[in-house]
């Protein structure tokens, strides 16, 4: 059996070259780049939409406040007039007036703070908006062009797969359905001789108990990398 499992492993190792040759093209990298940026981009412009909406927000009440605190200091244009009809310490007033004026100044420096954020807001959202709009037209020029690298390695891939259906049959399901599990994990060599006592790809020592399976002609797993380990007898 673990001859035609190594027939097996070694017609897989075949196709998984034509995928690694595949993966690695300019065609597949642009196309993936292009196609996770899109995934995420809806999510990160509505993040910037609301950034946008709440600055502007924070904006509007910001200025009503200062229009209020505005009006309130016109009071004290005529403060003579006021101490005249109102009587009371001059200084009163004016101490009233530098605090409003000071809130006022306060004030402005916040509207002023915020407003260049809104500007950094919107700057931002306008950069996100070309890129998304750039990514899109790449996704769709490279998945064209994906498709046509596919398409050209396509009777290779067809080819092998077939002979892995032809050798498949030979090996135990059980066996086959492991191998194959593994494979998707992008675990390769799935299947390693033991040299000596430890795994031969990561150098994992084996126990007692595992070696003396190994002698008795069974597979067992190892605890590191859990690849398939075997020893002729």
């Amino acid at each position: 059996m673990i001859d035609e499992l190594l027939q097996y492993q070694e017609a897989d190792g075949r196709l998984r070259a034509v995928e690694q040759e595949i993966a690695a093209t300019d065609e597949r990298k642009k196309y993936m780049t292009a196609r996770k940026f899109l995934e995420k981009a809806p999510e990160k412009l509505d993040a910037l939409d609301a950034k946008a909406a709440e600055l502007k927000h924070l904006f509007e009440l910001l200025e009503k406040k200062y229009a209020e605190i505005a009006d309130t200091i016109k009071d004290y244009e005529n403060l003579d007039e006021m101490v005249d009809e109102q009587g009371g310490e001059i200084s009163f007033y004016k101490k009233s007036a530098a605090q409003i004026a000071d809130n006022l100044r306060g004030l402005k420096a916040e509207i002023n703070k915020l407003a260049s954020q809104i500007e950094s807001a919107s700057a931002e959202y306008q950069a996100a908006k070309k890129q998304t709009i750039a990514m899109q037209k790449q996704y769709k020029e490279y998945k064209v062009k994906y498709a046509e690298v596919k398409e050209a390695r396509a009777g290779d891939v067809k080819k092998i797969e077939a002979e892995l259906a032809e050798l498949g049959k030979k090996v135990p399901k059980d066996t086959l359905a492991k191998y194959n599990a593994k494979r998707k994990e992008k675990l390769f060599p799935v299947v390693c001789e033991v040299s000596g006592n430890r795994c031969p790809q990561c150098g994992m020592e084996l126990s007692i108990a595992e070696l003396a399976k190994l002698a008795d002609g069974n597979f067992i797993e190892c605890d590191s990398c859990r690849r398939i380990l075997f020893r002729r007898k």
